[in-house]
């Protein structure tokens, strides 16, 4: 079983990367690879790509997904709601309980 590794988009603070990278857990902002601006069809491909769960506030992402646009797992979050240390918290407990292999097409709210 491979373990889920991440691909944060541009809605997310890059501080969540570091904090998660700090815990061990395979993260990357896409900041790091220069791709702001991309589109989201570019950015779920790629993430898939790169065996890699999008975390995104964005909820465009359900509407490719509903479409039946394959991913690696998409974790969407509630930007009212969420704050670095509850995305690095929800992310890295998934981490723990989740496999690469459980989370592909699979949708996770947090």
């Amino acid at each position: 079983m491979t373990e889920v590794r991440y691909y944060l988009d541009e809605n997310l603070e890059t501080e969540i990367a570091v904090q998660l990278k700090k815990r061990g857990i395979d993260a990357i902002h896409i900041r790091d690879l220069n791709l702001r601006g991309d589109t989201d069809e570019a950015h779920l491909e790629r993430a898939l790509e790169m065996s890699r769960v999008l975390c995104t506030y964005d909820r465009d992402f359900l509407r490719l997904a509903k479409a039946g646009v394959q991913h690696a797992g998409i974790v969407i979050g509630e930007r009212q709601r969420m704050t670095i240390g509850l995305w690095v918290k929800a992310l890295t407990d998934l981490h723990t309980h989740a496999t690469a292999e459980k989370m592909k097409n699979l949708v996770q709210f947090v």
